[in-house]
């Protein structure tokens, strides 16, 4: 991946419909810039497994990423920022099926909405979920009906902020006596890292690579 001006410029001209469904049409394999550490903490513990969508909307400027604010009362992960979705249920005949579900539950978006254009590598998290990605195409107008209790906001970020390297931060912290490195991208007055971000680097990966 070459971090450039030129390059940025040329990919974020490129940063189209078309440019997104060909990179899925290729079939390309990109090795993960982060797949979480959650297993360090929950080792003798079976990891859940989960979906979450990353819808990317078409907009006349160009292409965004639909975000959502997580309640600040929630048990895990509340008050930040993250992709719709959730745990995997026993009738879910696939990531997909309940990544969309879980998107509708959340956010009120119609499946009718998303075209599924595939995956991105697993991520786990330190709640030990085993998180599989969706990129989904969300074809507007968006008419949203977002779950009181989960969801506080939903907003949506330019594709090609994410794309541009300058953009990506990786800090660290202390947590229950082990250092933690993890993925930042603040976006104005939000600030989007962990989990979400590390997703974020991935899919970052897989469009530049």
């Amino acid at each position: 991946m070459s971090s450039g001006a030129s390059d940025l410029r040329d990919i974020n001209e490129l940063a189209t419909e078309a440019w997104l469904r060909q990179r899925f049409a290729d079939g390309r394999a990109v090795t993960p810039i982060a797949t979480g550490d959650g297993h360090l903490w929950r080792q003798t513990e079976e990891l859940r497994p989960a979906a979450v969508l990353v819808p990317v909307v078409r907009r006349d400027a160009g292409l965004t990423i639909l975000f959502t604010q997580r309640t600040d009362h929630l048990y895990d992960h509340a008050g930040q920022i993250s992709f719709p979705g959730g745990r995997t249920e026993a009738h879910d005949e696939s990531p997909a099926a309940t990544a969309l579900r879980e998107t509708f539950e959340e956010i009120g978006l119609p499946q009718s909405r998303v075209e599924v254009l595939g995956t991105l590598p697993e991520y786990t998290t330190v709640t030990g979920y085993h998180v599989t990605p969706v990129v989904g195409l969300v074809n507007p107008p968006l008419a949203l009906s977002l779950d009181a209790f989960e969801v506080a906001e939903a907003f949506e970020v330019p594709l090609t902020f994410f794309l541009d390297p300058g953009n990506h931060q990786r800090n660290t912290l202390q947590y229950q006596g082990r250092t933690r490195h993890y993925y930042a991208m603040p976006f104005e007055q939000r600030y989007i890292w962990g989990a979400t971000a590390g997703m974020l680097m991935n899919f970052y990966a897989f469009l530049t690579a």
